[in-house]
């Protein structure tokens, strides 16, 4: 029967069919500010065709079908013989097949790689982000397996590949191959170091036979893991591929699924070794030094990621109220919604740049940045994740009821918000991560006050700020239980520092007058009246430039 009771108006166009990558004003120019000029215009023309793809129709339904219909595990095949297999929805695979094909596993082996792979990690998943798991892994696997040049040559190739190919077989007959991370175990969550999972030596030098578990294992579907297992000399970092040199199957029983708060769309989940083939990764009873390198990387991912879905939540936000009429005019010309808009484009921005400014250190490969790296990681991956989930809350309440439909997309980013401040250590292993370089690596606190310093003298709020975390560093008194208002004061000095060398004059007056002066109140859109709002509002709208 045709409808004729109303006709349907004042409703937002979708957004799509635009560049993600150029409608993002904070990280064009952050790629054109740490990327070589020789190198700017090959990452332009990838960042394009991956944000072009990003914001496509075809992306956003990949997204939602990943979603709707998530992993399926299949233990058993027909026959009544042990598979432990993961069923994925085909537009799972077109998203981490794009993904590899835009060369998002490899950043170690190419000029500015981390630049590139950190700004194309933000734009893709800002179409679906539960494949970015899978990519993470893989790309953070290669400076822990250089720890052992031989098997790096082996492996290293294949896991910067470009291509994808889903199914399990040989690593040897691929071109190209995932990894998966698994270290946390039920007894010990966090605290790797009473690991139970046991690792036997067989007579061939540096192969061993693992039994125990993994209480977490993301991407069980990749080709091989990166794993802890206590070895006759400690607790050791292995290599388990998930199928053997001879085509047989590795045993590698997937106990289950989780059924996870969001991140619906990659499976993880947990794992029996039983007699499990696996070869070492450097030397006996130093596993975590030896997986630290790949756990730093994905931390920046963490980063990354969330970095991803605040860019996204307020292009969302800002769309929908651009088109929105409410009360005689559109909801962004009302000056209260214009104050929470510009907010939570504050907090974007200074996410992005700060991850972004993270993958430079990374490129630049100096001692001076791996210092800098040491403090900056987990201050960073504490606090930007820590932002994440109110941040995205409060940008689904800009769309108002339609924010908390489905279809809307929004429900699905705040479902996501939380994993990443929860995933490769939570807040409080942030915060005593920060402590424990603060407290043994003398350099990495100079590295990082000097990172800051560069911006001492151009804005009174961040000079204030800086005097104020000096005077917490200085005092150890209690200094654990204050390690969360320690780390959270060193992150938006940084952030700060960051904004007023680089960003727009409004954009780093709104941030220094908010996040370090202290007019700003408990919730978003409690900016000073006075700032140029409409200037940062302009700047993070989701239009291609």
């Amino acid at each position: 029967m045709a409808a004729t009771t109303h006709t349907v108006s004042n409703q937002v166009p979708p957004l799509v069919g635009y560049d993600v990558f150029a409608a993002d004003r904070a990280l064009t120019e952050a790629v054109e500010r740490h990327l070589a000029p020789e190198l700017l215009d090959g990452a332009r023309d990838e960042l394009t065709e991956l944000g072009r793809s990003a914001g496509s129709a075809q992306a956003q339904e990949w997204g939602a079908l990943a979603n709707e219909y998530p992993p399926k595990l299949r233990t058993h095949d027909r026959y009544g013989h042990r598979i432990d297999e993961v069923e994925f929805h085909p537009a799972y695979h077109r998203l981490l097949g794009h993904a590899v094909g835009a060369r998002l596993t490899d950043a170690w082996g190419r000029p500015g790689g981390h630049v590139r792979r950190t700004a194309g990690f933000l734009v893709w998943t800002q179409a679906e982000a539960g494949h970015g798991c899978p990519l993470s892994m893989t790309h953070a696997a290669v400076p822990a397996l250089r720890t052992d040049p031989v098997l790096a040559a082996e492996w290293e190739p294949r896991l910067t590949s470009s291509v994808y190919e889903r199914e399990l077989r040989p690593a040897a007959q691929k071109a190209g191959v995932l990894f998966g991370m698994g270290m946390t175990e039920k007894q010990g969550g966090t605290d790797v170091r009473s690991n139970t999972t046991r690792a036997e030596p067989l007579s061939a030098d540096g192969e061993y036979l693992l039994t125990g578990h993994k209480w977490f294992c993301s991407a069980p579907m990749s080709d091989g893991f990166l794993v802890l297992a206590q070895a006759p000399g400690g607790l050791t970092c292995f290599l388990l591929p998930r199928v053997l040199p001879d085509g047989t199957r590795n045993v590698f029983a997937i106990q289950r699924l989780k059924d996870k708060l969001g991140n619906r769309s990659n499976a993880s989940s947990e794992v029996e070794f039983d007699g499990t083939w696996a070869r070492r990764v450097g030397e006996e009873g130093r596993g975590v030094r030896t997986i630290i390198e790949m756990v730093a990387a994905t931390r920046l991912d963490c980063v990354t990621g969330s970095a991803a879905l605040m860019r996204q939540a307020v292009a969302q936000a800002i769309h929908h109220c651009t088109y929105r009429s409410t009360f005689g005019g559109v909801l962004i010309e009302k000056p209260l919604m214009r104050n929470v808009l510009a907010d939570l484009a504050l907090e974007s921005e200074a996410a992005t740049v700060l991850a972004l400014r993270l993958a430079a250190a990374y490129d630049a490969g100096t001692e001076a940045e791996a210092a800098f790296l040491r403090i900056a990681v987990p201050a960073a991956k504490y606090w930007v994740t820590k932002r994440c989930t109110p941040m995205v809350g409060e940008a689904l309440e800009c769309l108002g009821g339609n924010g908390y439909v489905e279809e809307s997309g929004m429900p699905r980013l705040l479902r996501e918000a939380p994993l990443n401040s929860i995933w490769e250590g939570s807040g409080n292993v942030q915060a005593l991560d920060v402590l424990r370089a603060l407290q043994r690596e003398p350099q990495a606190l100079n590295a990082f006050l000097q990172e800051v310093g560069r911006a001492r003298g151009a804005d009174h709020r961040l000079d204030g700020a800086i005097k104020g975390m000096l005077t917490e560093l200085a005092d150890l008194n209690g200094i654990e239980a204050r390690a969360r208002r320690l780390v959270e004061r060193m992150a938006l000095v940084l952030q700060g520092s960051l904004l007023v060398r680089w960003a727009p004059p409004e954009v780093a007056d709104a941030f220094c007058a908010s996040r370090l002066g202290g007019d700003w109140g408990a919730a978003f859109g409690t900016l000073p009246h006075s700032l140029d709002l409409a200037s940062i509002l302009e700047r993070a709208r989701p239009v291609a430039h």
